[in-house]
């Protein structure tokens, strides 16, 4: 056994543990992109893009969710939520000068966590628990 590992049966949870995260990741990434494509043009202007680009921000988030609920090329998914992750980053970072922290919930720490989520089920192909291998 690894001297590294404190509790060695809680290596069997690791299949669980990534459904888990894939699920929730989804869950968040699902809903953003139901608001955009709900209200493409209100959302677009709260995050200054233009509708089509909204839409297909929000076609993207809906894909890549359903992506990791069924695990079915679960990592492109991981890959096109990444890359989404990344440009929020970068929106907020470079664009509107927004700290890691922010203002309330404009920081970019909550995007910076979805990207390391996403990195762990990329390396991960999103544990054995899906439903094409």
């Amino acid at each position: 056994m690894d001297p590294h590992v404190t509790f060695p049966a809680l290596l069997d949870l690791r299949d669980f543990s990534l459904l888990v995260a894939r699920l929730v990741v989804a869950i968040v990434f699902g809903a953003s992109g139901y608001s955009h494509l709900k209200d493409p043009v209100g959302r677009a202007r709260s995050i200054e893009l233009s509708p089509a680009a909204t839409r297909a921000l929000g076609a993207a988030e809906i894909l890549g969710s359903l992506g990791l609920v069924t695990g079915i090329l679960v990592q492109p998914a991981a890959i096109g939520l990444i890359l989404v992750g990344l440009g929020a980053i970068r929106k907020k970072a470079l664009h509107w000068k927004t700290g890691i922290w922010g203002n309330g919930t404009n920081g970019w720490h909550y995007d910076l966590m979805l990207v390391a989520l996403n990195l762990v089920i990329l390396a991960a192909a999103g544990g054995r628990w899906v439903l094409l291998p």
